[in-house]
């Protein structure tokens, strides 16, 4: 997909930059870790070379041009209204999500989790010595939905969940109706509900995302930085009208150190809400494009392997029961005979260990280099299950 302006198709060597995904191993083609290997809004990259150009880099505060930016952008792309005195900046919306761990509930408390889900809920529960309860989504005909009457149940045990929306991996959004009754139940047992919302630009073009509502016991943690892939900055919002719980999260984020900018964080974060908005247009589109590749390319070459649909992120579900091996084994035998390293599904919850998750934010030709790793790891895998 040509663009006068923003290219999408150039595969920009990534190796030799400190890169997680691309220098952590040798001679791999990495479609792991969620981040995107597009080149990033020119809008942005102009707005850090020049703060750059200002050969001072000393201690920055958060401006208040930041948070219009987060204001504006929710209100006209969600018809959302939040206040700036109902915001707290944070390095990030995992740090954000350990510190009220930390300050909204207590050690041994039980937390719970919709799984399959983001593996770093796992480990930032369990890391702060609390417990990950598991209301397990239902996997039915190709599609996952939320077990109600499960969620009703352990609700009733906890202080505090944590929602992921869209949810991360199975690139669900979850309807009004699904959310509202979410919301229902958490009142009904007194749970304060974290909302990460990280994902929610990207979904396919057209379809419509759906906020957590806005009320007392809900908190909103959000970022651009999946949307325009500027993670390295570190750099997300919480947002909650609830005073009493922002005010133990921005002294527990302020224990923690997690609530200060760098340098080039605002800068960044300004250019990509205010001045990259066709820029994630058009990425909305190749993203889409390259879903269809992988759902044509399984089809027709690879049918042991099933698409699970999405409507929403870069990162695709795929379902492998049919081959009959644990995920853990598949991913490390696709990297050791093909150099392909996808994620494996057990990672997300022992519900997801007949899955691979697959990030196709990439050039097509990178993608395509995947989907043939792909194929051939699964006729050598095959063929020693043969032998």
């Amino acid at each position: 997909m040509k663009n006068t302006e923003y290219d999408f198709e150039s595969v920009v060597d990534r190796k030799d930059t400190d890169c997680l995904k691309w220098d952590l191993f040798d001679d791999e083609v990495p479609m792991w870790v969620a981040d995107m290997d597009f080149k990033v809004a020119p809008q942005i990259q102009k707005a850090i070379q020049k703060r750059a150009n200002h050969p001072i880099y000393g201690y920055t505060i958060v401006p208040d041009e930041l948070f219009e930016a987060y204001i504006n952008w929710w209100d006209s792309n969600y018809n959302l209204k939040m206040s700036r005195e109902d915001m707290a900046y944070s390095t990030g919306v995992m740090p954000s999500i350990s510190s009220m761990i930390r300050c909204l509930t207590d050690e041994n408390d039980e937390i719970l989790i919709q799984s399959p889900v983001y593996h770093v809920f796992y480990y930032v529960i369990e890391d702060n010595n609390r417990k990950v309860l598991e209301n397990e989504l239902i996997y039915e005909d190709g599609v996952y939905k939320i077990d109600f009457d499960d969620l009703d149940e352990k609700l009733s045990r906890v202080k505090l969940m944590i929602l992921c929306n869209p949810q991360n991996p199975v690139g669900k959004i979850w309807s009004e109706e699904e959310l509202s009754r979410i919301s229902e139940l958490c009142k009904k047992h007194d749970v304060i509900l974290i909302a990460d919302e990280i994902h929610c630009d990207l979904t396919d073009p057209g379809v419509k995302y759906n906020p957590f509502e806005v009320n007392d016991n809900v908190i909103r943690c959000i970022s651009p930085s999946k949307s325009f892939n500027i993670a390295g900055f570190q750099s997300s919002v919480v947002h909650t009208i609830n005073n009493e719980l922002l005010e133990k999260i921005k002294t527990q984020m302020h224990v923690d150190s997690s609530d200060s900018c760098n340098v080039f964080a605002a800068a960044a974060v300004i250019a990509a809400y205010n001045e990259s908005g066709e820029w994630l247009s058009q990425l909305k589109k190749v993203i889409y494009r390259n879903k269809q590749i992988v759902k044509d390319f399984l089809a027709a070459e690879l049918p042991v392997i099933k698409l699970v649909e999405c409507d929403a992120t870069y990162l695709l579900w795929l379902d492998c029961s049919a081959i009959d091996v644990n995920s853990k084994i598949l991913s490390e035998f696709l990297r050791s005979n093909q150099g392909l390293f996808l994620s494996a599904g057990i990672d997300f919850g022992e519900c997801g260990d007949n899955f691979l998750r697959m990030n196709i934010a990439c050039p097509e030709k990178l993608l395509i280099d995947g989907l043939q790793r792909l194929k051939g790891g699964i006729i050598s895998l095959n063929n020693i299950k043969q032998f």
